[in-house]
């Protein structure tokens, strides 16, 4: 008898004793699974979002402490040519360079002998601004 319950265990597939239960596992309902990975990913996700922040704020952090601070090349003016050229007047040191700037090249067009000092006026209006207001009529000698 112990040879024939065992050789009947043996005949079976494997397939047809797993079948059982798989089936039971896979009838229960996981409702309690489904709310737990949907707060596992938006807590994922605030986790990334927020790593990517920090690490955003540490990288200005870290190029303000840089050698940013003593800059030896300093922007002194620039005038726009066109929608895609530039002049641009540069101070290195003690001289200034006036650039030359296209699309694929940067060309030195001149160097000053004597420093150009740029005046910044903060009551200056823009040239559009002071042409439309001369074209209404409104020029700023009337307002005197």
């Amino acid at each position: 008898m112990k040879y024939s319950m065992a050789g009947l265990l043996l005949a079976l597939p494997l397939s047809a004793l797993a079948a059982e239960p798989v089936a039971q596992v896979a009838a229960t309902p996981a409702v309690g699974s489904v709310s737990g990975q949907l707060t596992q990913l938006v807590l994922g996700l605030l986790l990334v979002i927020g790593l990517i922040f920090v690490l955003a704020w540490l990288m200005r952090r870290v190029q303000r402490i840089g050698p940013g601070n003593g800059q030896v090349i300093e922007l002194v003016g620039s005038r726009a040519l066109g929608p895609r050229d530039r002049l641009v007047l540069v101070q290195v040191g003690e001289e200034q360079i006036l650039l030359g700037i296209t699309p694929g090249r940067i060309t030195p067009l001149h160097v000053l002998k004597t420093p150009v000092d740029a005046v910044k006026t903060e009551a200056a209006t823009p040239e559009f601004a002071q042409r439309l207001m001369e074209l209404l009529g409104k020029d700023q000698k009337d307002k005197k």
